[in-house]
């Protein structure tokens, strides 16, 4: 009986498995509007380009809160296109407000196209083919699985490419306004979960650089593995669906704020000037090999850390360095570069896995002399308010997990954007951001990280036998551990047990 269950499951898993994706080769092109003047967005953004002829502009979205009032805002002010790009997108509170301001945005005649990737976002496919049934909404799916009906199962079948994922995020309001950095759409990224919040950072830019960021999505839109939903669904949805999923996103949308949006009319939201540069994979890294590196972005922050001459502040929640990485930080050593690199601890990551391939590591890295901090659960990141630039935990929550992917190189540029620093973001996953250089913004992030660590991180040495120890301040004592702090024997040896799996090529 076993034998024949076996069997039947390997029949299903070859039906199923290694269907290739629709062709798109008859597919029109499409690309973005063009930034037209007089529309809201541009009457807002036009004193910002009348006084600083030919740069981008960035203003610093530090709270959860602020960063989803200006989606919603911009979606509300846009008057011709919305471009979003996503990992994940939930079916919570900031999922439907967000859905609720692109219908709004659609009744009003503004094109809207939507890329997600297809294992990242929670929405039901007929919620999908409802968006897409508005005229005025387009939805497609980033590397799709090609049996909806069994999805799992049809990934494990196809493993090799739905393994590849797209982790970008852009939000483009009229090619006038693009918001870029690690918050994917969920309560969590926002400051709204009753649970664990994380602690993140993205910018709104402004300029020339909005241009390069929809230049990424439009290739991303035409990409062959960009596919519309209704290619992959050919079901369609009654008309009283979309008015049922409006109807529970309006819902949701009453919770939200305008403040944004009055801001920007009046005037008020600061945009440091400097030169902006969208740094993206092409998407054509999921379809070529990982040895190739002539379509990635990791290459391009590489080039900045060879020309770095004092000190690196790298922040990223999941860090695997592997040993290439490991060779790279002991050239910057060697060259004499300060390198500060804030993780997140066991206590305080999302991902079990991945402090056990970045644990190995530890001890090799500070022999070198790097200065290694890991994320207290309750780290409360703030300060730095007159430039704008702080990453918190939500207010209510319980815990806050480290999820910015922000590097500073010599306090006069940061990479802001949705890349880890390990090998699924370097070889597997497709990923985007924005090189600023702007002084301002630059040394005040190191500030506000810097500042924060004696209290908000471990930090992680080593004692005079060569063993781990963990430093911080406690209700100003000086606390010193030797075990991974805040968490339990099972958690320890669950991490272990991870370390011995062959693993550190997925994570």
């Amino acid at each position: 009986m076993r034998l024949l269950l076996l069997c039947a499951a390997g029949c299903l898993l070859a039906s199923v498995s290694c269907r290739p994706l629709p062709d798109t080769s008859g597919r029109v092109q499409e690309y973005a509007v063009g930034a037209s003047r007089g529309t809201q967005l541009d009457r807002a953004v036009r004193p910002f380009g009348a006084a600083h002829p030919g740069q981008s502009g960035f203003d610093a979205l530090e709270k959860g809160g602020e960063a989803i009032d200006a989606r919603t805002s911009l979606a509300a002010m846009a008057t011709r296109s919305l471009d979003l790009q996503y990992y994940i997108w939930h079916n919570d509170l900031t999922g439907k407000r967000l859905v609720a301001a692109l219908l709004a945005a659609a009744d009003r005649g503004v094109r809207v196209r939507v890329i997600i990737d297809d294992l990242g976002t929670s929405a039901k496919d007929d919620d999908l083919l409802a968006l897409d049934g508005h005229p005025n909404i387009e939805v497609r799916l980033f590397n799709p699985v090609m049996t909806r009906y069994v999805r799992l199962l049809g990934a494990v079948g196809d493993f090799g490419r739905v393994n590849r994922r797209m982790h970008n995020k852009a939000f483009i309001a009229d090619n006038q306004i693009a918001i870029v950095g690690g918050r994917n759409i969920g309560d969590e990224y926002f400051d709204y979960s009753g649970d664990v919040n994380f602690a993140d950072f993205d910018v709104a830019a402004v300029g020339p650089v909005v241009r390069e960021v929809s230049a990424s999505f439009d290739q991303y839109w035409n990409s062959p593995s960009t596919i519309g939903i209704t290619q992959l669904k050919r079901s369609k949805v009654k008309p009283e669906y979309l008015e049922g999923l409006r109807h529970g996103s309006l819902a949701a949308a009453g919770t939200g704020s305008d403040a944004y949006a009055r801001k920007l009319r009046a005037g008020k939201v600061i945009f440091y000037p400097g030169k902006g540069t969208a740094i993206a994979d092409d998407p054509a890294k999921v379809r070529v090999s990982s040895r190739k590196t002539d379509t990635h972005l990791a290459p391009k922050l590489r080039e900045q850390a060879g020309i770095t001459r004092r000190e690196i502040l790298i922040v990223s929640p999941y860090f695997i360095p592997g040993k290439v990485g490991i060779a790279e930080l002991a050239e910057l050593r060697r060259r004499g570069v300060r390198v500060v690199i804030l993780t997140n601890s066991l206590a305080s990551t999302d991902v079990a896995a991945v402090h056990a391939g970045y644990k190995r590591y530890r001890k090799d890295m500070l022999r070198m002399g790097v200065e290694l901090y890991e994320n207290k659960p309750a780290g409360n990141w703030g300060g730095a308010a007159s430039a704008g630039v702080a990453i918190r935990k939500g207010k209510g929550s319980s815990g806050a997990s480290l999820h910015a992917k922000t590097f500073v190189f010599d306090r006069q540029r940061l990479f802001v954007g949705s890349m880890n620093l390990d090998p699924r973001s370097i070889r597997l996953n497709t990923e985007l951001g924005i090189l600023i250089d702007n002084a301002v913004l630059a040394d005040a992030f190191t500030k506000v990280v810097l500042n924060g660590l004696p209290t908000n991180a471990y930090r992680v040495e080593l004692d005079e036998h060569g063993n781990l120890v963990w430093t911080t301040t406690e209700n100003g004592q000086a606390v010193r551990l030797t075990k991974e702090p805040q968490t339990t024997a099972w958690q320890r040896f669950k991490v272990e047990v991870l370390g011995l799996l062959p693993l550190e090529g997925q994570l």
